[in-house]
């Protein structure tokens, strides 16, 4: 489990009432900003507070040589100017927006290298409850809603500290996350009914990877990152729906990936694949170009794959077209399939023991804060 700078230690006790750590969430890297707040609100930076404002209010912000710029166009303007390289809001009333994109908790912002990384940091279980959302429809069975409220908090846990601005992105690269507009009752009433539930392995909480289609079975994570974890092992998973894809690519279009991953083929000529994992994924593929022949073993054959646009790496190639089952990287718990096996009577903690072998179904304890 990796603390970075800014540790946080857990004890991990069985029926343990759950605290709900803060969490930082990158919502943007960019040069200009448009923040939104509802009501009263407080400007802050490393000095202090610097004012206060009882809102509505629009703010921009710009990245410049000199720091973060800060514009208020609607006078009287509690601060404007430049704020050196960390700006907060902090709602006293009502939310925040960035992007048209409504929050809770505040926003952080900070300068780095000429850019604006925007975060927002708040409570852990108020920050699942935008994450289901974005992950699971609520139509799904609320056992599986139940599932996968513990395995996003499992996972949010296991990636505090590992930066020192930010704990997660916004985007599917780590959690999907839409804020406060995409909840809905169905996926509160999960994340509350699950609080401070998560899976542990040897008292930490586990890496809890998950995907939206196995294609009918799941991989360890040996087959598709390389390293073995004990409780990510391959799977039977009868109820994925199995949807067939097929992508078709051309010899420019891989010259062009392997560039990007910084290799320098020429012109491709060939691309075939050389292994798969007992799966069934591509592990190793070789591209024949102009310039050199190249290799691709795990993990890297499955960047190129997602870089060429392919669903997930169970997958067939005949020529320079791709057939394949899934969608996701194949490891952990299968939301589809999660879904059939709660249609067939499982509960919650069925489904995790059955994707996450080895692992303890517990609840975390703040032991020491940021």
């Amino acid at each position: 489990m990796k603390r970075g700078l800014l540790a946080i230690l857990f004890a991990l006790v069985l029926g343990a009432a759950a605290q709900s750590p803060p969490v930082r969430v990158l919502l943007e890297e960019t040069g200009l900003a448009v923040v939104e707040l509802e009501g009263a609100h407080s400007l802050w930076n490393w000095a202090g507070r610097i004012a206060d404002d009882g809102g509505p209010r629009v703010y921009r912000l710009l990245a410049s040589d000199r720091g973060i710029e800060l514009v208020c166009d609607d006078p009287p303007c509690p601060a404007s100017g430049y704020m050196g390289n960390l700006l907060s809001f902090v709602p006293r009333e009502g939310a925040f927006a960035v992007s048209g994109r409504r929050y809770r908790g505040f926003l952080r912002v900070v300068w780095q290298d000429g850019r604006l990384l925007l975060i927002n940091r708040i409570g852990l279980e108020d920050y699942l409850q935008g994450v289901l959302p974005g992950e699971v429809p609520a139509s799904f069975p609320f056992e599986v809603l139940r599932a996968q409220a513990i395995l996003a908090r499992t996972y949010t846990l296991s990636r505090l500290g590992s930066n020192p601005y930010y704990d997660l992105c916004d985007t599917a690269r780590c959690q999907v996350y839409l804020g406060l507009d995409a909840e809905t009752p169905r996926h509160t009433e999960a994340v509350r009914a699950t609080a401070g539930r998560i899976l542990a392995y040897r008292g930490e909480p586990i890496s809890a990877v998950y995907h939206a289609d196995s294609g009918g079975t799941t991989a360890a994570a040996e087959e598709v990152w390389g390293g073995s974890i004990p409780y990510l092992q391959a799977r039977d998973d009868p109820w994925s729906l199995a949807k067939r894809w097929r992508v078709q690519v051309s010899g420019r279009q891989v010259q062009r990936v392997l560039q990007d991953l910084g290799y320098s083929p020429g012109a491709v000529q060939s691309l075939k694949v050389l292994d798969k994992g007992p799966s069934g994924r591509i592990t190793r593929l070789e591209v024949v170009g102009t310039n050199a022949r190249i290799v691709l073993g795990t993990p890297k054959s499955a960047r190129f794959l997602r870089a060429l646009g392919l669903p997930s790496t169970l997958a067939t190639l005949s020529g320079w077209t791709f057939s394949g089952r899934g969608s996701g990287h194949g490891v952990g718990m299968s939301q589809w399939g999660a879904r059939g096996f709660a249609k067939r009577g499982w509960n919650y903690r069925e489904i995790l023991a059955y994707y996450y072998p080895h692992t303890v179904l517990t609840s975390y304890r703040l032991s020491a804060s940021r």
